[in-house]
Formats: structure tokens, sequence, C-alpha cells
């Protein structure tokens, strides 16, 4: 094998040529970077997928689930059944509950949400009363659930420092929890099987 080394005169390029009985094979100095730079490629490998991949938009914040608060809006006459209602909305999702009452837990309601003074103590007003002689707080009330067309409802009292539950109706709940300006509080479930059921006349709490 006969090797031989050449140098142009107008540059710096070099080569390399060796002969040998099965021809000629030459390399330039620019040839053997792009094989090193390939043989570079080939040792680091190719990226992980995770890599290549495109970047996933953010999921979001989780959905908050379980009891909102609400807000007592209103109470109303329903034009076609000629029965109040009293209205709610939540805070959190702005989903409203429209709830059939009868003639007087109306008035027990609407009373105070209007901040009027009645002449004598409505049955709310002496129930109050008589939780603060007695050194109990109404913490907050909860619409718990929607059965066979009747609404059902938490109040949560605390007395020297125990917590108390009462089962009670929504319409009372609502009325003292509006005096002793409490929380209302509407379970998720209430509002789903609400928007689920067909109107219907006739009180449902």
């Amino acid at each position: 094998m006969i090797s031989a080394v050449s140098r142009s005169t107008r540059g710096r390029r070099y080569t390399l040529e060796s002969r040998s009985g099965n021809g000629v094979a030459s390399m330039t100095t620019g040839g053997r970077v792009e094989l090193i730079a390939l043989l570079g490629l080939m040792l680091l490998g190719v990226p992980e997928r995770a890599l290549l991949a495109p970047e996933r938009p953010d999921a979001g914040p989780p959905k908050v689930t379980g009891p909102q608060e609400v807000d007592v809006v209103a109470v109303l006459m329903d034009q076609w059944t000629q029965q109040p209602t009293v209205l709610l909305q939540g805070k959190r999702d702005k989903r409203s509950l429209v709830m059939a009452i009868g003639l007087a837990e109306a008035t027990g309601i609407a009373v105070p949400l209007q901040g009027a003074t009645p002449p004598r103590p409505l049955t709310h007003d002496l129930f109050l009363t008589l939780f603060g002689r007695l050194k109990v707080t109404v913490a907050r009330v909860v619409i718990t659930d929607l059965r066979e067309d009747i609404y059902y409802a938490t109040i949560y009292l605390t007395a020297n420092g125990a917590g108390m539950q009462l089962d009670a109706r929504p319409s009372d709940a609502i009325a003292l929890a509006i005096r002793a300006k409490a929380p209302v509080l509407v379970e998720d479930r209430v509002f789903d099987k609400a928007s689920a059921r067909p109107p219907r006349g006739g009180p449902s709490i």
C-alpha cells in the first residue's frame, strides 16, 4: 500500500490518499469533521420520547365540590302556581335554587330579608332571643338533600364551646340564619336533583 500527502498552494486543504489494490480513497479535513459530528450524535443517542412530545396544556385547578354558600336573593310569588318561593343563588358557581314555601314561612324569611321590624316578635325572633339567653349561637345552616319532593336541612349550633346539630325545615333554617347573620349553604346534590326535578306546585319545604 502506498500513501501520499499533498498540500494545496492556494489554501489550507489537506488530502490524505491511500492507494491499495482496491482503488483510491481520500478524506478531506471537512469530511473528517462531519464524520466526528456524526459519531458524536450516535454516541449521545436519540432524546427521550418525553422530551420530543409537545407540552400539554395545564389541566387547571381541580373542581371544588361540597356544600357552597348561597345568597338568599328574594321571596317571590310564582305566577303559575300563585305560591310563595324563596330564591337562592350559589356564590361559587352562581347556580340558582328555587324552593316553594308556605305563606307563613315566606313571611318569616321576607321580614328580616327586607330589614323590617315587626310590631311583635315572630316565631323565629323568639327562638333567636331564647338562643341568646342560653348562650347558643347559630353557626351555619346547610340544606342537605332533596328526597321525594321534600327538602331537608340541618342547623349547626354552638353552646358552651360544644357543637350541636338540629334537623329542620329549610324555610325555618333560612329564617333563623338571616336573623343570626349566619351563612346558608347548599349541598351540590341538592342543586343537581332540583335541576332534574319537573316543576310542581305545592310546598316543598
